[in-house]
């Protein structure tokens, strides 16, 4: 059932099928949505006169019915297939978006705004699952790393975007974001209805790879941990405490805080492509491994930095690590179910790790700021990291066939 390829096998020029690119332009219009909702929705959760803990909750409700929907999403994933769990998740978020835009009560905000991490988990789970599906097994990579860098990009350019939109009132972003989005579902249905499925959803020929089989498999383990490394500090700690840190131990604004955020995803964006590219042609592990070594050493250089450009600077390297080895990570995935098997609940799975990570980790780093010091909290971030690249140490890479046991079906 697993599908691998050798590492002498190089794509640099192979051509990607046009279903991929759909998909990577998708992404980019779905992160560039994102972040123009993002600036407005805890300013119009206060416009119903809560306080801050209950325009946060509004944030924290999105995530956490992310996580609490993903073993369902995979589940439907097994059952009816990728393409219509995306784009029913499309949908899903473009509603519930387009709702928020009309909602006269804090709880309906709330309401919808849940809603709206239901569909996100059906599309992201999916997405992967696709994108594992079309690509080709010597490019995986490469269109990992292209798929991450336009979500990115896509990330970087929503806030500023948003920024501008929240001028035309706080309701404006909901309504533009749900329009963007049912033009990328349209996109999508039609672009991918020619794709070619091996057999229908429901046919007993399709090869299932179970959770209980990948699990078996020491790279899918492996990678479970680097995800959960990655949320709890990238996506976590990260977010969450970087600009409390500026504010508090540099003594700088909140403006030079957003500054040292766009320099980390400057230094993801610098490597993401290249380094999935290469993990094809030179297996997964190394990237993975030199990746997460060099975030970790960049994200304990931030907590210690007493220096406005040390701490740019480890930023800056902390972003390079991120960028290094997220490509080889996921492409490690998709090696392990390969192009032709289903594994919606190994794909949740794997998407959970990330949200869990990101979950607990701005909650004890904070406690540990509370207890000991912002320092302490960023070493012990890097330090997790650096656990999960030895964990990566003792694994073979998914690029051997050799080494690599075909888990069972």
């Amino acid at each position: 059932m697993t599908e691998t390829n050798s590492p002498e096998n190089h794509a640099g020029s192979t051509a990607l099928p046009s279903d991929i690119w759909v998909l990577i332009s998708a992404s980019f219009v779905i992160a560039l949505g994102f972040g123009i909702v993002s600036p407005a929705l805890p300013q119009f959760a206060t416009e119903f006169g809560v306080g801050v803990f209950a325009a946060s909750a509004v944030i924290s409700t999105f995530a956490m019915m992310r996580l609490l929907f993903a073993p369902a999403s995979g589940a439907l994933v097994q059952k009816l297939g990728e393409r219509p769990v995306y784009l029913t998740g499309l949908l899903i978020v473009a509603l519930s978006t387009g709702a928020c835009a009309f909602a006269q009560t804090y709880w309906q905000l709330l309401v919808f705004r849940g809603l709206g991490g239901v569909g996100s988990t059906m599309f992201s789970v999916s997405a992967l699952g696709l994108l594992i599906r079309m690509s080709p097994s010597q490019s995986r990579g490469r269109v990992s790393g292209l798929y991450a860098t336009s979500f990115l990009l896509g990330s970087i350019g929503g806030p500023l975007l948003g920024g501008a939109v929240v001028g035309l009132g706080l309701r404006a972003p909901f309504i533009i974001y749900a329009i963007a989005l049912v033009i990328a579902a349209a996109v999508v249905f039609f672009s991918l209805d020619s794709m070619k499925e091996p057999a229908s959803a429901h046919d007993s020929s399709i090869p299932i790879l179970s959770l209980r089989a990948a699990l078996r498999v020491p790279a899918y383990r492996a990678a479970l941990a680097s995800n959960f490394a990655t949320g709890w500090t990238v996506f976590g700690v990260r977010v969450a405490l970087v600009p409390l840190f500026v504010i508090a131990v540099l003594d700088r604004s909140a403006a030079v805080a957003a500054v040292s955020l766009a320099v980390f995803a400057v230094g993801n964006a610098l490597v993401l492509i290249t380094s999935g590219r290469l993990s094809d042609a030179h297996g997964r592990k190394p990237f993975v491994v030199f990746g997460l070594v060099v975030a970790g050493l960049g994200t304990a250089a931030v907590g210690l930095a007493d220096d406005i450009v040390l701490f740019m600077i480890a930023s800056f390297v902390a972003g390079v690590g991120s960028g290094l080895m997220t490509p080889a990570q996921q492409a490690s995935v998709a090696d392990v179910i390969g192009s032709k098997a289903r594994g919606g609940p190994v794909l949740s799975t794997f998407q959970m790790s990330a949200d869990v990570g990101a979950i607990l980790g701005p909650v004890v780093a904070g406690a540990v700021v509370e207890a000991y010091s912002y320092g302490t909290a960023f070493v012990l971030s890097g330090v997790i990291l650096l656990v999960a690249a030895g964990g990566w140490l003792l694994v073979p890479d998914t690029t051997d066939r050799k080494q690599v046991a075909e888990p069972p079906s």
